[in-house]
């Protein structure tokens, strides 16, 4: 019986311990959940003037919005179910306009090991679009091109290829009515960093150099219906989220959840978070 309870403690600690001490803000998370009552998200970017070296650069990038398209809705509903806000919008808006009015500049960045391009925008192009929306948080996320360097491994685990290759990293912010950074992905504030590729472009051929008896490994391009294959999923004849995408919506979302606490943990908390209705959307003018 002691035993038993002594686990139980250990498994609270635990849980607390990893919960109530971590904050994935660039401000306090009770300021966040405040300020940020109505969160809007603006249909997923594509950085065309990143670095894609892929020789069907145009195709590429019009597979990559339309994947986009078919895909972002999960986003959405994954940031609804965490219950942090009282609504999530997607942004009624055309997606490559809304990047060209509000794209600054872009950083190639290099941080504790983690290679991914940060964007910056027009602060009062944000405001405009915020306060055309109504909305107290603008979720802006971006695929951009970068040259990232990484260890391959053949199918069979015996041979790798450590190299620079062409790849699609996803990033996000979430930016308030006066251009603030409140929260971002990758985030820094991880003690373990998760910042998974988004869709590699290259591959390694370990197969030609199998099949030649050549220790040279050419690095290969992706072709865009293989591409294609990836990013747009279906089961039964109908779409279906695909992997390249749940696998960071998850992560984004999972950042965005309520911290543990003990009064949630047993039912005491009256705070109701999740479940809410959506506002209404503010009627144009």
């Amino acid at each position: 019986m002691k035993r038993s309870l002594l686990l139980v403690l250990s498994l609270l600690l635990m849980l607390l311990a990893s919960g109530c001490a971590q904050n994935y803000y660039n401000i306090p998370r009770v300021t966040y959940e405040k300020k940020v009552r109505i969160l809007g998200v603006a249909p997923l970017l594509v950085d065309a003037g990143s670095d894609i070296r892929h020789p069907e650069k145009d195709a590429v990038v019009a597979l990559l919005k339309e994947a986009n398209r078919a895909n972002e809705k999960e986003l959405v509903a994954q940031l609804r179910a965490t219950g942090t806000y009282f609504a999530v919008r997607l942004l009624d808006q055309d997606a490559d306009q809304l990047f060209q009015s509000l794209f600054e500049r872009r950083e190639r960045r290099d941080d504790a090991g983690v290679s991914y391009n940060k964007h910056f925008y027009k602060p009062t192009e944000v405001r405009a679009t915020m306060e055309k929306n109504g909305i107290d948080g603008l979720m802006l996320v971006s695929l951009s091109g970068l040259l990232k360097k990484d260890k391959v491994y053949s199918r069979n685990l015996l041979a790798f290829l450590e190299t620079d290759y062409n790849v699609m990293a996803m990033s996000a912010q979430i930016l308030d009515k006066d251009g603030t950074l409140l929260w971002e992905y990758p985030n820094f504030k991880l003690r373990a960093l998760n910042f998974p590729t988004f869709l590699a472009l290259q591959f390694p051929d370990f197969d030609e150099a199998d099949a030649n008896a050549t220790d040279t490994v050419e690095v290969k391009t992706k072709s865009v219906a293989g591409i294609r294959r990836a990013l747009l999923k279906t089961e039964g004849g109908k779409p279906i989220i695909a992997p390249a995408y749940k696998t960071i919506f998850e992560d984004m979302a999972s950042l965005q959840k309520p911290e543990f606490s003990f009064a949630t943990l047993f039912g005491s908390d009256k705070k109701t978070t999740a479940a809410k209705p959506e506002a209404p959307a503010p009627t144009a003018k």
